[in-house]
This record gives C-alpha cells, structure tokens and sequence, in this order.
C-alpha cells in the first residue's frame, strides 16, 4: 500500500441538510421536490472532478435512533422531524450516488459520524492520508497527523494547527471541550456557565477533564460550582460527544475504490428529476 494514497470521507448528512437549506424550492412538473438533491449531487459532482479520488465513500445517517438514544434519552430531542419534502428526496439522493460509481454507507444504530471516525482511525494505522468533507465541528475530534478536516461550502480547512487555532484547544481534547461547552444542536447539555472560553482555559490549566473534574474544588465562584454540581452529567456528555472509532463494517478503508458511472441509470434520473443540463451533456457524451 502507497503511503501517498488518499481517502476521501464525505458527511453525506451534512451536505443533505445543508443543500436543502441553502437552495431555493425546486420541484418537477409532477410534484417532486428536487432542491437537495441538485445541492448534494452538484457538490458530489464538483468533488470528483476537482479531487480525483481512487478512495472515497459517502457516508450517511441510517433511519431511527442509535445507541446514543439509549443513553440519554433527550439525546436530540429538541430536533424536529425531518420535513417531508427532504425525506421524499433521500431515496434519490442515494440512488444517485451509487449510479455515480461513489461507495455508500449507512449503519442502522449509529451516526455517520461513527462511521466516518471508524474509518478514518483504519487508515491512521494503515498510514493513508484522509480527507474528511463535513460541516461539523464535532469531527475536529477526528484531525490527527494524517486526518484533516475540509468544509467545502465555506473553502475551510481544519488540520491539527487550524483545529488549535479555531477552538484554543488540541484535537485530543476536543471531546472534553465539547462535554464541558455541551451542544445545542445534539441537545447535550454541558456544564451551565461555561462556554468556549472558560472550557479551552481549564483544559490548558488541567489538559484533560478526567484531571480537571479530579481538581474540581479548586476552581472558584459560581461556574466553580457549577461544575462541581454537573460532574456525573460531565461523564454522560463526554460519552454522547465521543465518536466510535470500531463500528463494523463490511468492507476495508482501502476498499472503497469509486467505480464507474452507471450512466444510463444516471440519465434516467436526471430526465425524470429535470435536470437538463446534466441530462444533456450524459447524451453529448454518449454520442462522441
């Protein structure tokens, strides 16, 4: 195995919810709601071309609720329901990034994260060079000397200095910052009083909040308290916030090779989704 060799992780859940927030309402002549899957193929689309990857998968979440459920049940809970014009636009989301020769993952029980982490920490050991595309801070836990991370839609790079640069702290440590901090979006809920600030200080003070919870009495006024009040509450976040690094899979990290446009399947999406453009250059091509 060449140690120059690169894969590439795409969060196909962030790039899903992103185009479909980001594009205008689009929709066929029958009805069908187009806007997010003409975001997330175009970028799909535009990271090909620029990148040529040999190695590549796009990842997604799988339908219902993961293990993180069963350990805290208002995990997510202030989360609405996915609209029903998004969720009638994965199924062609999906079909589309196969027929695009572009591997696709999804494990029922746990998060895209997961997945990703799983696979980014094989080819960590296996010494391949990874590029994970996402919008999410949380994978910054991810960055190591072979783990960068990429947000395409904001031209933004995070390696282990921009990671330090962002968030004050190591990459290592962001898993602690982010217990401490809590998050809104996931609804996990941190320690009150504490942001990102007075998180990045302490674990530059304590470097890591097993230590920091050890020397708790230490810290005063009433964020010193607290944090004292949360301590088993810190545990619980910490442990929603870490992604699994050995989900199972069924294949490799070297494994995940793009294969060939199915173009025909390709055109009949595009012809029934009204993609004209794209349909037309598929025939443009077919006919050279």
């Amino acid at each position: 195995m060449s140690q120059n060799k690169r894969l590439i992780l795409v969060d196909g859940s962030s790039f899903l919810f992103r185009a479909y927030h980001a594009l205008p309402e689009l929709q066929t002549r029958s009805g069908q709601h187009t806007g997010a899957i003409y975001g997330v193929t175009n970028m799909l689309r535009k990271l090909v071309k620029e990148c040529d990857p040999e190695l590549i998968a796009i990842v997604f979440d799988a339908k219902g609720k993961t293990f993180r459920h069963e350990m805290y049940e208002q995990y997510k809970a202030n989360r609405p329901p996915a609209p029903p014009d998004l969720v009638s636009q994965i199924q062609f989301i999906h079909d589309i990034t196969r027929a695009m020769g572009l591997p696709l993952i999804c494990v029922p029980g746990v998060e895209a994260d997961d997945v990703i982490g799983t696979l980014a920490a094989e080819a960590t050991q296996k010494k391949l060079e990874v590029l994970v595309v996402t919008g999410d801070k949380d994978k910054a836990q991810l960055v190591n000397e072979h783990v960068t991370l990429i947000d395409t839609m904001k031209d933004q790079t995070l390696d282990i200095q921009g990671v330090i640069d962002k968030f004050d702290v190591r990459p290592d440590q962001i898993i602690d910052y982010l217990a401490l901090t809590g998050d809104s979006a996931d609804n996990i809920p941190g320690v009150p009083k504490v942001g990102p600030k007075t998180a990045a200080k302490w674990l530059k003070q304590y470097d890591t909040l097993d230590n920091l919870m050890a020397h708790s009495e230490e810290i005063g006024g009433k964020v010193g308290e607290s944090l004292r009040e949360h301590l088993d509450q810190l545990i619980m976040s910490r442990a929603l916030t870490e992604i699994k690094l050995d989900v199972e899979l069924d294949c490799a990290c070297d494994e995940l090779h793009l294969g060939e446009a199915d173009r025909a399947t390709l055109a009949e999406f595009y012809k029934e989704l009204q993609f004209r453009t794209w349909a037309a250059e598929l025939e443009a091509d077919s006919s050279t």
